[in-house]
């Protein structure tokens, strides 16, 4: 089914697509497509149809967001400007004209975010019962109560640093907020400056007790308390001045892995070369003191562009605590995930179920903890197990599958681990996980020099009564519990020799650095994806010339690859409808007269961070479940297809094709989360039309609970009759 296009009245003429670095006529600038995701994740906190503290938790995502994005980003751009570079993006902006856009693009986010905290956030959580108060709205049982916390739970946490001749500006460290303090002694003009930092380690939000009413809750958040009781931190001076304020710092750290002997010991060094870079942005509360600001920029070392004042809260990932409030009426419906239908009997061997049949995953509508959780768990206490084989990406800081992988190998299994050191932001936690697996003794690889690896896939060898037989697990997602419930991804259990053949030579290369490229499935990057990538968009191209049916669609997390977009609108040329449903950011220009005419570009965001990947060719097929279907966990950015390690999977059964189709033709229907992208990287939010039916009305997130339900309902009653 497609989605509707404008109708062109007159044949465009076709646009020459030429191979040069820069070309504004066919890519977006990368950063400011960035932002204009973010904007889409802003208007979910805008958007009064989100519940309430879903909308205060986006709130959060934006920010967390935007903080990722100017450490990484931000600080990129920053160095290659101190550094003299001068290269024109494919767009055609320096990196000193992308600095500039990105500013004017998002001064205007800021104070859209803060008008919706203060103008409707706040009044809609005060009808609710949830009061966040400054403290002029105190009354002075409340002042009493919020004086003696301080006094006993926060004071002694604090510590104030003072600037003089014989105290240094102290280091601010990054996303640290802060008070900044102007000081002078009595009978001195002369002004001080001193810092207190806001610790992280306090909950940010106070808690007032108000016996005679339990159905209110009221709280004062952490910085308007210290600010409030600051003159206590310094006794016998005057306070003249109190400034809250937050520093960013760089995140682009260089790294030559060429030379390093020992990787994890070049990650830990970064982590601490890292806490001490440039700072980038220094955002401050409203009515700044200006001395205390000038300070501040000349000591850091910014511009003041990169000063961002904050029209309401400093910050707002502190707002998740207040989203977690127990507060269900105000949350999203809960939603528990189903154990998949053939795992759906808890005393079934999980190895003979995946024996009976591939098993097709689809999280978090159906369970994490019951399907891929309880397969390592299994087997790492089956006898028969001989060997475990993963990769770790991203993991929780007490992941199950650590602790599987420990005892595992305790048992004397052969165990082996692909721990990514390089996951960005979440070094620390992967270095310590490895130090942990390899005291338990499990062989622990890091992985290539110059390749990150986020390929999700994991490996059983079982000793069964006709020989050895290996299990694998190939998927879109990390293998993380946590996040398993919060984004949506796909994956395949299967013994299928084929498959299995593929991932022990995928882990020969990760771990041995086999050459080897006999792949009989998998699509492997930086082995053969690109080139079989290409192949498939250009036999699509040559269907719709040859007057076969044609279609591509590809559900992604970010689209950059710029032969790839070129090889998309040499078939939007010659015909190929194409859609690309894509959550994050995107350079190609979709319904550009001559050019991609035939290309759409939506984008889905909602209760679940959309995070699989899905690849669709028809191939000529006059049924469009007969078509090709990958699943995996690659991008098409150039990252992926060279600097990474990443693997895609074809999916080939019937029912689990069937399964990819119905779900992308919900997204592609959707008329209560998709945006539609416009040709100049704006995007319209889609609403519900006179026509549109309940299940479009629904959003995805919500017809694919229901289609799971249905489908649980559909195999009881199979079962039920198998059984009479």
């Amino acid at each position: 089914m497609k989605t509707p296009r404008t109708a062109q009245t007159d044949t465009p003429t076709p646009v020459k697509i030429r191979s040069k670095s820069v070309a504004p006529a066919l890519f977006l600038n990368r950063e400011l497509a960035w932002l204009e995701f973010n904007r889409r994740v802003l208007q979910l906190a805008l958007d009064d149809r989100t519940p309430l503290l879903e909308r205060v938790r986006f709130l959060s995502i934006f920010t967390s967001n935007l903080d990722e994005f100017v450490m990484k980003r931000v600080g990129g751009l920053k160095r290659q400007v101190a550094a003299g570079i001068e290269k024109l993006s494919p767009d055609g902006r320096t990196p000193a004209e992308q600095l500039a856009a990105i500013r004017e693009r998002l001064q205007p986010m800021l104070e859209k975010q803060a008008a919706c905290f203060s103008g409707e956030i706040m009044p809609a959580l005060g009808t609710a019962g949830v009061h966040l108060l400054t403290w002029s709205e105190l009354d002075e049982a409340q002042r009493k109560q919020a004086d003696q916390y301080f006094r006993h739970d926060v004071f002694p946490v604090l510590t104030p640093l003072a600037v003089d001749p014989g105290h240094p500006f102290p280091f601010i460290s990054n996303l640290s907020k802060s008070l900044g303090v102007a000081l002078r002694h009595p009978g001195s003009d002369d002004k001080l400056f001193a810092r207190v930092k806001v610790p992280d380690i306090i909950p940010q939000w106070f808690g007032l007790d108000d016996p005679s009413d339990a159905n209110c809750r009221r709280f004062i958040g952490l910085v308007d308390l210290i600010r409030q009781n600051i003159g206590d931190l310094f006794p016998g001076m005057i306070v003249e001045a109190v400034m809250p304020f937050r520093v960013t710092r760089n995140a682009d750290v260089e790294r030559d892995e060429e030379d390093a002997e020992d990787l994890l010991e070049m990650i830990e060094q970064e982590l601490r070369q890292r806490r001490f870079e440039k700072a980038v942005r220094l955002e401050h509360a409203p009515d700044p003191d200006p001395w205390m600001l000038e300070f501040l920029v000349n000591e850091l070392g910014l511009a003041d562009a990169d000063v961002y004042p904050m029209p309401a809260q400093l910050e707002y990932c502190n707002l998740n605590e207040i989203a977690e409030l127990p507060l269900p009426q105000l949350k999203y419906d809960p939603w528990t995930p189903i154990v998949p239908p053939a795992l759906a009997d808890g005393e079934v061997d999980i190895f003979s179920a995946i024996r009976n049949g591939d098993i097709f995953l689809h999280h978090p509508y159906e369970s994490f903890t019951s399907s891929v959780q309880r397969f390592i768990a299994d087997a790492a206490d089956d006898p028969d197990v001989l060997a475990i084989k993963m990769t770790v990406y991203r993991t929780g800081d007490d992941s199950p599958f650590i602790k599987t992988l420990i005892r595992a190998a305790e048992s004397g299994k052969q165990v082996v681990c692909l721990v990514e050191l390089k996951a960005r932001f979440d070094e620390q936690r992967n270095v310590h996980l490895a130090q942990a697996l390899e005291k338990a003794g499990v062989h622990v690889v890091y992985g290539f020099v110059g390749y990150k690896t986020p390929t999700k896939t994991a490996l059983v060898v079982r000793r069964e009564s006709d020989g050895l037989r290996t299990y694998t697990h190939i998927g879109t997602g990390n293998y993380h519990p946590g996040t398993a419930n919060l984004y949506t991804d796909v994956g395949l259990l299967t013994c299928d020799p084929d498959y299995t053949h593929d991932v022990t030579e995928l882990f020969n290369y990760l771990t041995g650095r086999s050459t080897s490229t006999a792949y009989r499935k998998l699509l492997v990057a930086p082995v053969n994806m690109e080139d079989r990538f290409h192949e498939m968009i250009e036999r699509e191209t040559e269907h719709a010339r040859g007057g076969r049916p044609a279609r591509i669609i590809a559900k992604l997390n970010s689209l950059e690859h710029r032969d790839i977009c070129r090889a998309l609108y040499r078939a939007s040329q010659a015909g190929v409808e194409i859609d690309l449903i894509v959550r994050g950011f995107c350079c190609l220009r979709p319904g550009q007269p001559g050019l991609s005419d035939h290309i759409r570009v939506s984008s889905i965001l909602g209760r679940y961070l959309e995070h699989s990947r899905v690849f669709y060719f028809l191939n000529g097929a006059s049924d469009p479940v007969d078509g090709e279907f990958y699943i995996g966990s690659a991008d098409w950015m150039y990252r992926n297809m060279r600097a990474r390690v990443e693997a895609i999977t074809p999916i080939e059964q019937p029912a689990h094709r069937q399964h990819l189709w119905q779900a992308l033709q919900i997204m592609l229907t959707d008329q209560r989360q998709a945006w539609d992208m416009q040709p100049d990287g704006t995007y319209i939010q889609r609403t519900p039309t006179p026509d549109s039916d309940a299940a479009t009305d629904l959003g995805t997130h919500k017809a694919l609970m229901q289609l799971t339900t249905d489908r649980r309902i559909a195999a009881r009653a199979a079962a039920a009759l198998s059984n009479e």
